[in-house]
């Protein structure tokens, strides 16, 4: 197939203003595609379908039977989670209406507006919603390619690549080394990658208490440094060594063969490497034309619309849009805006101002949860804050496991949210 690459023009606004009015009676239903069925993607779909009283005709393309959620997997690494309780399946958002299609979305044709299917099939929409969250930058730690995930897990899409890296950890040699070559901004869950050092650090503290971690990093800093160094400190003492740009953390390569890591040309044998690329938006928005140079898909920040063709619309991870983090909490959020943009453009029902939010809960230790968070409006060109908040350091004990178990209830308020 051959993608179309037009970009927005002028002459696409005419066509696309009869589709913003509501339908007339008797006229087929508008019809909605969302590719990705994430946070984001199945907030989005479960949304319209509701809201609209089936109005709309909406179409869930998503290939995995059982979406498994990143967020909180590092629990489970932690033994804080049951690998089960990440999984969620789709029942619930067909049973609002959504037609829920079990397939890889391969191409979309932007100019015929239909999205091509692996099996062959094709799909036409009116609106188009792209959630495919992150893929990996090819090439950006030298040694690794997704070829090498089973001997250097990633870990980063959850599912059986965490299963992975759980059983690596606890079966690694008395004494040895876990090591994390973290990612360079932009990527997902800002502070997941201290969360897993943590959560890896409780389990080795308990079954292999000499054991050693090391963090090689390319970033200057990262999110709730303070927070996650003053943790390490208090429940792991001596166990976590981080290595920043300045002593190499920049400059690493793995050879996963022989279980090595070079940093600034030095050899370092480990025993378990967590190997976290750098990350772009997932393949399909790339293939639809929809990302520029930074791998990610620029939309508008008054509604997450693409700035490549106004009838498409990219959400979550996979968008470039301002001040967000790319979390489950930001996609759905976003997706709320979204749905409501897209039902009042093909029903005629009102449209309000977009007003996002975000928090990342990370869990240190047994009951030490910490918080990030913020509240976001739309600004001329890109999503900005306008308030936010951090947990502090030096918190009591009592003050941690409230935010611990606030992050329960948010996990559990959300997959409901998403999943129903």
């Amino acid at each position: 197939m051959i993608l179309n690459r037009r970009r927005f023009l002028g002459t696409a606004t005419a066509a696309s203003a009869a589709l913003s009015a509501p339908m007339a009676l008797g006229q087929a239903k508008p019809r909605v595609v969302v590719i990705g069925g994430g946070s984001g993607g199945g907030t989005v779909a479960r949304y319209i379908a509701k809201d609209s009283n089936g109005a709309v005709d909406v179409t869930l393309i998503e290939p995995s039977r059982m979406y498994y959620t990143c967020y909180f997997s590092n629990l489970y690494l932690g033994g804080f989670w049951d690998f089960d309780a990440l999984g969620h399946d789709y029942g619930n958002i067909a049973r609002t209406g959504v037609n829920v299609v079990h397939d890889w979305a391969v191409g979309v044709d932007r100019d015929a507006q239909t999205v091509a299917l692996a099996s062959g099939e094709s799909i036409a929409y009116d609106r188009l919603v792209v959630a495919p969250g992150i893929d990996f930058v090819e090439g950006s730690v030298p040694g690794w390619d997704v070829s090498q995930q089973s001997k250097m897990p990633h870990a980063y899409k959850s599912g059986t690549q965490a299963q992975l890296l759980k059983h690596q950890i606890e079966n690694m040699r008395e004494g040895g080394t876990f090591c994390m070559v973290a990612p360079p901004n932009p990527y997902r869950c800002p502070p997941g990658p201290g969360e897993r050092v943590s959560m890896v650090a409780h389990v080795l503290s308990q079954t292999n208490p000499t054991a050693k971690i090391l963090i090689v990093d390319p970033k200057e800093n990262y999110s709730k440094q303070a927070l996650f160094e003053e943790g390490w400190e208090r429940h792991y003492p001596g166990m976590v060594t981080r290595i920043g740009p300045d002593f190499g953390g920049n400059n690493v390569e793995v050879r996963p063969d022989s279980m090595e890591v070079v940093i600034d040309g030095q050899v370092e044998a480990v025993d378990v490497c967590n190997v976290i690329p750098a990350q772009k938006a997932g393949k399909i928005a790339e293939l639809a034309g929809l990302t520029d140079a930074s791998g990610w898909a620029p939309v508008l920040p008054s509604d997450m619309r693409s700035r490549m063709d106004e009838n498409v619309f990219v959400l979550g991870d996979a968008s470039a849009q301002g001040a967000m983090p790319k979390s489950g909490f930001s996609a759905n959020s976003q997706a709320k805006v979204v749905a409501n943009v897209i039902r009042g453009e093909l029903t005629g029902s009102r449209i309000f101002p977009a007003r996002y939010s975000n928090t990342c809960w990370s869990l240190i230790a047994t009951n030490d949860g910490v918080k990030v968070g913020a509240n976001y409006e739309a600004g001329a060109d890109q999503i900005e804050s306008v308030s936010s908040f951090i947990s502090q350091t030096g918190e009591d004990a009592e003050l941690r496991q409230q935010t611990y178990e606030e992050s329960i209830g948010w996990y559990n308020g959300i997959v409901a949210d998403i999943f129903g």
